[in-house]
């Protein structure tokens, strides 16, 4: 095999579908099925929806009534545990995910070792349970249920505020800007020296493709239920 292609994932915990997307990618990196080398970014989807003019499904009715339907057949089709939280609203436009991605940012600087499992529990708590993702103690319970020490917790959180912490943060963010990022998820492939941008959670074909693999649905790995 040649070298493994870089494949980066930039997403939100805000985000049902960046769940979905992280799901798959994290699946066929651990079953080694495909010749990549995925690099999670964590970054911030209200900056990205800022800059780019976008707007988020829920702001238009029908996109909206549509995201209820279409989370349930991809819950089905993915076996990700989506559960939408009462007040979808309040989730997305009131509480944000901006702490939460500062933590996630404040692990993933130090201790990458437990981004992935810290970024799953942060979407359980939202998109599956509907509970909080704002608060210090939610940050705390997501970080054990991650299997991650108190102290590192602890190191983490205290770090929220720090500004190399934001520009991480921010770097990330324009990054995926700088690739034509106007949701997420966003897949960035390198291939030959040159990036190519996939959006969404339903081109994996696409992807396969791209890297020269085979896309073997997705569900390549996946032992028991989350």
């Amino acid at each position: 095999m040649s070298g493994k292609k870089l494949v980066e994932l930039f997403y939100d915990v805000v985000s049902p579908y960046s769940w979905l997307g992280f799901e798959v990618l994290c699946r066929y990196s651990a079953a080694g099925v495909w010749n990549m080398n995925l690099k999670l970014k964590p970054f911030f989807l209200g900056g990205v929806m800022h800059a780019s003019g976008n707007q988020p499904p829920a702001m238009i009715p029908s996109k909206g009534d549509y995201m209820v339907h279409d989370l349930q057949r991809l819950r089905e089709y993915m076996q990700v545990p989506i559960n939408q939280p009462k007040d979808v609203a309040d989730v997305l436009f009131n509480k944000g995910s901006l702490q939460a991605q500062r933590f996630l940012t404040a692990v993933d600087m130090k201790y990458p070792q437990f981004t992935e499992a810290l970024s799953r529990q942060l979407w359980m708590r939202i998109w599956s349970k509907d509970q909080d993702i704002t608060k210090e103690e939610s940050f705390r319970e997501a970080g054990r249920a991650a299997g991650i020490s108190d102290d590192i917790i602890n190191e983490s959180l205290s770090h929220i505020k720090d500004q190399d912490v934001k520009d991480r943060l921010k770097q990330y963010t324009q990054e995926a800007l700088d690739n034509g990022a106007f949701g997420a998820p966003t897949i960035v492939v390198h291939i030959d020296g040159k990036k190519k941008m996939i959006f969404g959670c339903d081109r994996f074909p696409i992807l396969a493709m791209i890297l020269g693999e085979e896309w073997r649905g997705p569900l390549i790995g996946l032992k028991g239920k989350l």
